[in-house]
């Protein structure tokens, strides 16, 4: 029986992480290690840094509820707080956008966010 190397396989493998990394700069594109630690970095990059994006943009809607709700003459806690107690599901997303786009049904909300403290 005849012995059988890896050729196929290999190069399949190689081309397959070399096509991932074709943007990097020097060796990182060209040499099938350098490319392939690139590869694994740059993914694991990809998936911390999509669990960080959910925790930026937390806190930027944060900081835009604030700044809405200070000018309604409110604390964002305070706020939080009267529309739990209100009953009033509205996640902390759909506030940033009512406090950016519509100005007087986010002083709507934080009207009954003062009626229900």
């Amino acid at each position: 029986m005849a012995r059988t190397k890896t050729g196929f396989v290999r190069r399949r493998r190689h081309k397959k992480v070399l096509k991932q990394t074709k943007g990097q700069w020097g060796t990182r594109s060209k040499n099938f290690k350098r490319a392939n630690e690139a590869m694994m970095r740059s993914l694991w990059y990809a998936y911390r840094d999509r669990r960080q994006r959910r925790r930026q943009l937390r806190r930027l809607w944060i900081q835009r509820i604030n700044a809405a709700a200070r000018i309604n003459g409110m604390k964002y806690s305070q706020l939080v707080y009267g529309l739990k107690r209100a009953g009033v599901e509205l996640d902390r997303k759909s506030l940033a956008s009512l406090a950016v786009t519509d100005a007087a049904t986010f002083s709507k909300v934080v009207d009954l966010a003062k009626q229900s403290l």
